[in-house]
């Protein structure tokens, strides 16, 4: 079966990280959040890229990420970790050169004892309740974490997409109290946050989503585009049905395509019979169930079936699709699977 092709346009990927990096200040440094392997559009490439355009520092959500794409960036780039110092971790920490951003009191016990002279973020929980020191925590361990210099303070907004949700000042606040005075560089706003405004930028942005085209960054540029190869089409006539379980019934004389992705890929059940394919800016219906590796589409008032549909495109970008989906872009870029083909452009090439 030929495989599907994930296409990722890499001067959209810089043209994103440089418009959000010019929101801040001369001051604040804008990072890339390069975690889930660049939520799907491959980490390392991802990485060189934006290490190209001038990021050095890269946020991973496990150590295993960030020991795979040390070897694509230089030396001077910074690689935090997001879940820290887990047990286990002490190798691959120490061999890769990164930095875990401590969350607990048994992760800071570890650093210590492992790596006492490496170095570590620290992450405070401002009112997430996901991961970070709270208050309690923090104020007893302070004086021997600020002795160390650590690297990063940072924090994480829960509502940073709804700009006037009282939750952002509130966060804001107690980042402020917790913080103000340690004279470590410090950073609280991914994309949301840094399209608050000043007041949430501190000295480093950690840009995601925004990167890979999606909200809350409504500027943002389309950086993927997903192509699924056509096997075979075929005409239904009236009354008979196509896939599974008898879910759609044509009307009428129909031709339906079948292309070659499915569930399997990361192409959500849901989207069967409600969503589209796209040739060019013609939509061609799905009909009948999303299948393990299939998904069937009418094409009949298309002049020519062109050899592949997309579903996701600049007609139907990833936000598009996951309000018809019932969830979020980021879960249809990290839902992406192993088989795609991916394929990078960039000028001159």
């Amino acid at each position: 079966m030929a495989s599907a092709s994930l296409n990722i346009d890499l001067d959209a990927l810089v043209a994103n990280w440089t418009a959000l990096d010019a929101r801040s200040g001369a001051g604040t440094r804008t990072a890339a959040v390069v975690k889930a392997d660049s939520y799907g559009l491959g980490a390392a490439r991802v990485a060189q890229t934006l290490y190209a355009a001038g990021a050095r520092t890269f946020f991973v959500a496990v150590a295993e990420e960030g020991a795979k794409i040390r070897p694509y960036l230089a030396p001077d780039a910074q690689i935090f970790v997001l879940s820290g110092h887990m047990a286990g971790d002490f190798e691959t920490l120490r061999d890769a050169n990164l930095t875990p951003v401590l969350n607990s009191l048994d992760q800071i016990t570890r650093q210590f004892e492992t790596l006492p002279d490496a170095p570590f973020g620290v992450q405070l929980d401002t009112g997430m309740n996901r991961l970070g020191l709270e208050a309690e925590d923090w104020a007893q361990a302070a004086p021997a974490l600020l002795a160390k210099d650590p690297a990063l303070i940072m924090s994480h907004l829960a509502c940073a997409d709804e700009p006037d949700h009282a939750m952002n000042a509130q966060q804001l606040a107690e980042f402020h109290r917790m913080s103000d005075g340690t004279g470590v560089a410090r950073s609280l706003s991914a994309t949301g946050g840094i399209l608050l405004g000043p007041d949430y930028h501190f000295d480093l942005t950690r840009p995601g989503i925004g990167l890979y085209g999606g909200r809350p960054f409504e500027a943002a540029l389309p950086v993927a585009t997903l192509s699924l190869p056509v096997i075979q089409t075929r005409e239904v006539q009236p009354g008979e049905t196509v896939g599974y379980g008898n879910l759609w019934q044509a009307e009428r004389v129909t031709r339906i395509a079948t292309v070659a992705a499915g569930y399997a890929d990361g192409i959500h059940r849901v989207l069967s019979n409600i969503s589209d394919l796209w040739a060019g800016d013609s939509p061609c219906p799905v009909r009948g169930r999303v299948s393990m590796d299939l998904i069937t589409a009418d094409v009949t008032d298309l002049d020519e079936v062109p050899d592949t549909l997309d579903l996701i495109c600049a007609a139907q970008g990833i936000d598009a699709l996951a309000d018809i989906a019932g969830t979020i872009g980021y879960e249809i870029l990290t839902a992406l699977g192993p088989r795609y083909t991916r394929f990078y452009t960039e000028r001159g090439t």
